[in-house]
């Protein structure tokens, strides 16, 4: 039985669409299981002080993994290894200890600086927590998870080499681990060590999600040594590929540290709300915005390497085509089925009434940009594929100055203007609820992503022309189809409100999965009267071109898990 485990653990997988489903079921299932470690947070916390401490602790490690662990890129390290092992695997060995020398270097100094500076650098970031007596809570806790962004980037670095070897299962098997950890810590755990014992299940996932590769990684003799006599150059042309993401990176995780420090100043539980309705978006966002720019980036980088810019510009459009047309109307949905969606998924135990509310109006704010995330995504991966870094990094850098300014005006006009604050309570139905002013950070998030994606779109627009083509009509067709959807699905949900007990989670699940399901079947009705060309091409995709896909395309560890 163990020998059958092991084989599974170091098999080899050969086929492109072996490869691509077992990755694609194992995301699914690490999804899943993030929604359940929601779920158990909001259970056993609310949104309450003691959460927001638990995110909170997060912020420097997770700048700290953006802007260091990041360097150590798989999709920078895989091309430098492939190209060794042909030659020598002698030369890659020499090649990986100097790629790790240097990142064990300067993520240890990271963490040994940050470890003394926390309780100074808390006052600034988290000015709302890190006073009174839950400030050495904080500190303990942020101290602790200064353990993760080292074991997360031993894990991107050693992925490099398990992807390299085609060793998918272990590899995708890393963030099921991860997150299994963290529900075994709310669990099991944190009866016994409180927050802590949360902390800890944290800590113990990301070691278990390296540590799970090094038997494999082992058997190649590929483990990593530190070496005294570091060769500079090679890591040097390492971090030049691997800075303009690496910057990119750090950008996003600066503008949420900026903007947890506003929720830190708000009604306790402002930062619990924030990250569980990001979370939910994640979502969504995870299945169209990022599988459809992964899928495409292969394609793209082929077709501009080979001079064929029609063609390149094609992929974009088409792309780009279906981020609108599956986006827009699940952005409807969400939002109409808001109450459902957060209740289902996280309201038991001490999540309150009211907590889901805020949590929902949250989420809908979030989902505004939706379709602007994901074509963000998409227009950086094109201008990667065109070999051109440098203007995403500049796009990117400007509003990120939005990304932090856009909050804090709204935060300012929400106290100030009666008018504008009784306009979003009245919309979102949450006037009783106390902390509203905690919508103003969803909302600024996403005006600052309808910002960027503007600024992308006319750069874009201009460097490689006719990118606009066809994406009017299919955003009329799509923005049709899904105000259909949610007014259908919206008076359903006055219809089953006297049919199911809403007083129960199932009720409450049944009523918005059988609204949203009437609203879905109404809006592509529409969409094939309409004769709408996407929805013919997905149909067409769905049974006939799933397993003809020609690559493999992995995502990393971008930030931690919270």
């Amino acid at each position: 039985m163990v020998r059958r485990i092991l084989n599974i653990f170091n098999k080899e997988i050969g086929g492109v669409h072996e490869a691509a489903y077992l990755l694609g079921s194992f995301a699914i299932i690490s999804q899943i299981l993030a929604l359940i470690r929601d779920r158990l947070l909001a259970h056993y916390f609310g949104a309450g002080q003691t959460l927001d401490i638990y995110y909170g602790a997060f912020r420097i490690p997770d700048f700290l993994f953006a802007s260091i662990a990041s360097l150590v890129s798989i999709s920078v390290l895989i091309p430098f290894l492939v190209e060794r092992l042909d030659r020598d695997k002698e030369e890659s060995k020499i090649f990986l200890n100097n790629i790790f020398t240097a990142f064990s270097i300067v993520m240890g100094l990271g963490c040994l600086i940050a470890f003394f500076l926390i309780p100074h650098l808390l006052k600034f970031i988290l000015p709302g927590l890190a006073v009174g007596p839950q400030q050495t809570e904080l500190i303990t806790l942020s101290r602790l998870l200064l353990l993760s962004p080292i074991f997360l980037g031993i894990s991107n670095f050693l992925g490099s080499i398990t992807q390299t070897f085609r060793r998918f299962f272990i590899y995708a098997l890393s963030p099921i681990v991860y997150n299994a950890s963290i529900i075994f810590g709310i669990i099991f755990l944190y009866p016994h060590f409180g927050i802590k014992g949360v902390v800890f299940g944290v800590i113990i996932g990301a070691f278990l999600h390296f540590s799970i590769q090094v038997p494999f990684v082992k058997s190649q003799k590929m483990i990593p040594r530190l070496v005294s006599n570091l060769d500079w150059q090679k890591v040097k042309q390492v971090i030049f590929l691997s800075l303009p993401r690496t910057l990119a990176l750090s950008a996003d995780s600066l503008s949420l540290l900026v903007v947890t420090a506003f929720a830190s100043l708000m009604i306790g539980g402002s930062i619990s709300i924030f990250n569980f309705a990001l979370n939910l978006q994640s979502v969504p966002l995870a299945i169209i915005g990022v599988s459809y720019t992964l899928a495409a980036f292969p394609t793209l980088a082929r077709l501009y390497s080979r001079g064929e810019k029609s063609q390149f510009v094609e992929q974009v459009i088409t792309a780009a085509r279906h981020i609108i047309f599956l986006s827009i109307p699940i952005t409807v949905l969400f939002i109409v089925l808001r109450a459902q969606i957060v209740r289902s998924i996280l309201g038991s135990g001490n999540f309150s009434w009211a907590n889901t509310r805020l949590t929902a109006a949250a989420l809908s704010m979030f989902t505004i940009s939706l379709f602007a995330q994901g074509l963000t995504l998409l227009f950086v991966r094109g201008y990667y594929a065109a070999g051109n870094t440098k203007k995403p990094l500049i796009i990117n850098a400007i509003t990120t100055v939005g990304d932090i300014l856009f909050p804090f005006l709204l935060w300012k006009a929400f106290l100030h203007y009666p008018m504008f604050q009784y306009f979003i309570e009245s919309l979102f139905k949450v006037s009783d609820v106390p902390g509203t002013v905690v919508l103003m950070l969803p909302l600024g998030y996403s005006l600052g992503v309808l910002l960027n994606v503007l600024i992308f779109f006319i750069c874009f627009e201009r460097d490689f022309q006719n990118v606009s083509r066809s994406l009017l009509r299919t955003f009329r067709e799509s923005f049709s189809a899904g105000i259909l959807m949610g007014f259908v699905s919206y008076l359903c949900l006055n219809i089953f409100d006297k049919v199911f007990d809403l007083t129960t989670l199932p009720g409450i699940f049944f009523q918005g999965l059988c609204s949203g399901l009437i609203g879905i079947f109404f809006g592509v009705l529409i969409l094939k009267l309409l004769k709408n060309r996407e929805i013919e091409e997905v149909w067409q995709t769905l049974h006939t071109k799933i397993w003809k896909t020609n690559e493999v395309v992995i995502a990393e560890q971008e930030k931690l898990e919270v």
